[in-house]
């Protein structure tokens, strides 16, 4: 994707935010959109089909690179696992959820909030299962593996919709 693009792109999550904080979900238009955006509607439909396909590239946006660091391994070098420092996963993920904190504030509030924590859910709950639940101090552990990844999961979402919120 071109600069040109990505400024595009930009600007219609921005736009699409915005509203999302203004009003509910369902009365969002297309036609709303590309005028907060200022773009033009063949401009809105080269990036997006629908709506809820601009909500789930938003989501995927939003994810992408915490989910595909953590996968690589590919965390900041002052993210370090020491005694009393939490894991640097979580660290790493609410780095970025504090740096985006605009986008997902507008998200959890929004009437499409349970499309963006199912989203969530499942991005955290793969990450999880390989990050945390194939390590070599998990496997010690007498704790059912499903039972482990609902709690993880429930409890860090819950955390970041609690934080986010206030």
């Amino acid at each position: 994707m071109d600069r040109r693009q990505q400024k595009t792109r930009t600007a219609i999550f921005d736009a699409f935010s915005e509203l999302l904080s203004e009003e509910p979900y369902s009365r969002i238009t297309i036609q709303t959109i590309i005028d907060r955006a200022n773009i033009g509607r063949s401009t809105f439909y080269s990036h997006f089909q629908t709506k809820d396909d601009l909500l789930n590239a938003m989501c995927t946006e939003l994810f992408r690179h915490i989910i595909d660091g953590v996968m690589n391994h590919d965390l900041p070098a002052d993210h370090h696992n020491a005694p009393g420092v939490p894991d640097p996963v979580f660290c790493h993920i609410l780095q970025h959820i504090k740096d985006n904190s605009y986008h997902i504030k507008d998200l959890l509030i929004s009437e499409s909030s349970d499309i963006f924590l199912k989203y969530f859910r499942d991005s955290l709950r793969s990450l999880i299962s390989i990050y945390i639940l194939q390590s070599s101090d998990h496997q010690k552990k007498d704790i059912p593996d499903e039972f482990l990844l609902n709690h993880i999961t429930g409890s860090f979402v819950e955390m970041v919709q609690w934080w986010v919120k206030n």
